[in-house]
């Protein structure tokens, strides 16, 4: 992770994506919403839990949350992609070459 990321802006930026207000965040995250203003006017960094509980309050990845740029998806994942990534992350890594050559296949 850069030195210079800013967590709280991150977090702010999501949100905003979303078109959440903090409230809601707080309550699909499962954290108390004065928790989220304390982390949002803190200028301390929330702990990696903290993070983590907001990720999947936002049904993201910690990958995701931390990529910026050309690596990021400019979007929240839909449920039919989480489905996928679900069951990929299921596979052997045998049957997960096979799915992604399958894949890659059908776009073609």
């Amino acid at each position: 992770m850069k030195k210079d990321f800013d967590v709280t802006a991150r977090i702010g930026e999501l949100a905003k994506e979303r078109g959440w207000t903090y409230y809601r965040l707080a309550k699909q995250s499962g954290i108390p919403q004065s928790t989220l203003c304390t982390i949002l006017h803190s200028p301390n960094t929330p702990s990696l839990s903290t993070v983590m509980k907001l990720c999947n309050g936002m049904e993201i990845s910690l990958a995701q949350f931390f990529a910026v740029g050309e690596n990021s998806l400019d979007r929240p994942l839909t449920d039919i992609e989480m489905e996928c990534l679900r069951t990929f992350s299921s596979l052997t890594p045998e049957k997960k070459e096979r799915a992604l050559a399958y894949m890659k296949g059908m776009t073609d």
